[in-house]
Parts: C-alpha cells; structure tokens; sequence
C-alpha cells in the first residue's frame, strides 16, 4: 500500500557517474524460455565473460530468488505476475547502481514480460528469448519436472498444463537447441557490443 508520506530521495553518486566508473552502461539481460532451454546456464556463462572483462554484473535466477525474496509465493498465474513485478523493481534498481543485471527466468506471459520492460529507461531492457523445443528441454530436464508435469505430480507447469507466450519482438531469439553454448554466450556478447553496453 502505498503511503503519502513518502518521498523520493536524490541520490548524488548518479546512475551516469557509476557508468563513468565502471566503464561500461548499465542494463537487464532478460532471459525467458520454456524450463530447460539454458537461461541459467547461459546467464552465468555470459556473467562470467562479463566478469573477466571487468564488469560488474549480477544474475537473478528463478530458483534462488525463490528462496528468499520471492519465498512467500507459489506458482498460480497471479503469483507468477507478483514474482516478476519484484523482479522487474530489484532490477531497476541494479541498473541505477550501475550493474549489468542478467536475469532467467521462464516468464512465460507476454503481458507480464511487457510490464517489466515499461518499469525500465527506454533501451536498458534486453529481452533474450532462448528458443528451444519442449522436446529437448524435456531430454535435458535433470530435475525430472517434466516427468513429474506429465503425471500431474507437478500443476501449472509452463510447456506442459501452462502455456508459454513466446516474445513478439525480442532484443535477440538464441535456438539453443542447435547452438553450442559458446556460441549462445557469442551471440549475447555481440548484442552487447552492437547496442553499446560494453565496448568492443
């Protein structure tokens, strides 16, 4: 509930002068894919070449941040759109601390995803659809969800009881089911590159 006697404080470290420090911009990496498609994976494959490269950099992963920010909440519609909300603010925040913030999560709502994308500066918002079949994210599935899915042992599972709305304009589609996962992290990288987050 919002109260009226709040008010926004300046801060006078700017978003600007960390750039400047950091020697690099600032964004969200917004991974969204079906369960199994790489998102963590390919989030801190990319982290760790951001790293080396002297960013400063944060993942968020759809487990982790379930067991603390996001404990209180399960896995209906209505408390899928409240986890990414959360999302989408601590994210905003990372990018006016200056951080490349790389975010996995399957998200699996076009509408959801939007929300998120208008909580952030225009051009700070990268969505990165990993396109992969249900197929081979059920051959890859180690924690055994899909199985589990199939038998009904697990409800509103996204690709299986839950459908997934596949972005309509990404910043960049990764088929991971055909590519190496050097060449996912490649393709990030360039996208960075060419859009001026980091420098070449």
């Amino acid at each position: 509930m919002k109260s009226a006697n709040t008010v926004w404080h300046h801060a006078t470290v700017t978003r600007q002068r960390r750039k400047q420090q950091n020697n690099h911009k600032s964004a969200v990496l917004w991974f969204t894919g079906l369960s199994g498609s790489g998102k963590s994976t390919l989030a801190h494959c990319v982290e760790e070449e951001l790293h080396e490269r002297g960013c400063r950099t944060m993942v968020l992963d759809g487990d982790n941040i379930r067991h603390g920010l996001c404990s209180d909440l399960g896995f209906d519609n209505d408390d899928r759109r409240e986890n990414l909300r959360r999302i989408g603010e601590v994210s905003k925040l990372f990018i006016e601390a200056g951080v490349i913030t790389l975010t996995a999560f399957i998200s699996p709502f076009t509408e959801d995803r939007d929300k998120v994308r208008g909580l952030m500066p225009h051009g700070d918002f990268f969505e990165i659809f990993l396109d992969c079949s249900v197929e081979v994210c059920e051959k890859r599935d180690v924690k055994g969800l899909y199985q589990k899915a199939r038998k009904g042992e697990v409800s509103n599972f996204t690709g299986i009881s839950s459908n997934y709305e596949s972005p309509r304009k990404p910043e960049l589609v990764v088929p991971t089911d055909n590519l190496t996962l050097e060449e996912s992290v490649e393709m990030v990288m360039k996208l960075l590159t060419d859009r001026g987050v980091i420098k070449k």
